[in-house]
């Protein structure tokens, strides 16, 4: 696992989990009785209580939603924001871009995670998600994005390419042996950039390395997990979540 914390709000930290921490995704088929018991592991090793972890169910979609208090179901969505700030929001992924965001709000730590996969990237759901925490207030944008199949190493087909191209301008790459790829970390730095937020990257490549699984390596099931969350400093003041409603027991 590996663990940073953010320059404009030294209060929240980020981690990335990977083989070690073992699969963090309880609905591709795995037991879900060591689903539990690896996040139960994630949330002990990292001092955060399981919770405060906060789901949703990914689809590859734009879609932006409130992350999920406790009791509440897992939304369907590609980005959680918590403005709140008590949470400690999660993203699986396994090839596809984490982007984890932090930001102030009235004096508070924001909180919130992407799924930034081909689909997603396309789609708009970073902009998505930065457009939502705009239009709540919240400032001084910062940015962590984490392991994730990179640009010499996601190969495509030449019409994905050209299209993704047209989209995304400069999102083109060439793989290590010569073919067609995209850069999906790039361009999410870029969209990020743009929008004025402080960026950072893991640059850990899901397929080269190891540490991590990766669904183009053959691990279709199980996912690393990228969280952040406000660190047990009493100086950082957590707001109320808007909107909160207690509901039936976490799906994910």
């Amino acid at each position: 696992m590996r663990m940073e914390r953010f320059d404009r709000h030294p209060g929240v930290r980020v981690a990335f989990t990977g083989r070690a921490e073992g699969n963090q995704a309880a609905h591709t088929g795995l037991s879900p009785r060591e689903v539990a018991a690896s996040r139960a592991g994630l949330a002990a090793t990292l001092g955060v209580g399981p919770e405060r972890l906060s789901f949703m169910h990914q689809v590859h979609s734009a879609l932006v939603a409130p992350a999920p208090a406790p009791g509440q179901a897992a939304p369907e969505a590609d980005a959680i924001v918590d403005l709140s700030g008590a949470l400690a929001p999660v993203v699986l992924t396994a090839d596809c871009v984490p982007v984890a965001i932090a930001g102030e709000l009235r004096g508070h730590s924001v909180l919130s995670v992407a799924h930034a996969g081909r689909p997603g990237l396309l789609g708009g759901v970073l902009e998505a998600t930065l457009e939502e925490l705009r239009a709540a207030g919240v400032t001084r944008l910062e940015a962590w994005i984490g392991p994730a199949v990179c640009g010499a190493c996601y190969e495509v087909p030449e019409q994905m390419r050209a299209e993704a191209e047209e989209r995304l301008p400069g999102i083109s790459s060439r793989t290590s042996w010569g073919t067609p790829a995209l850069d999906l970390p790039g361009a999410a730095a870029r969209i990020l950039a743009e929008a004025g937020a402080l960026i950072h990257a893991t640059h850990a490549c899901t397929l080269e390395e190891a540490t991590w699984f990766s669904y183009r390596g053959g691990d279709t099931a199980p996912r690393n997990a990228t969280l952040l969350w406000a660190g047990h400093d009493r100086s950082v003041q957590h707001a109320p979540q808007p909107g909160a409603e207690r509901t039936k027991e976490e799906e994910q």
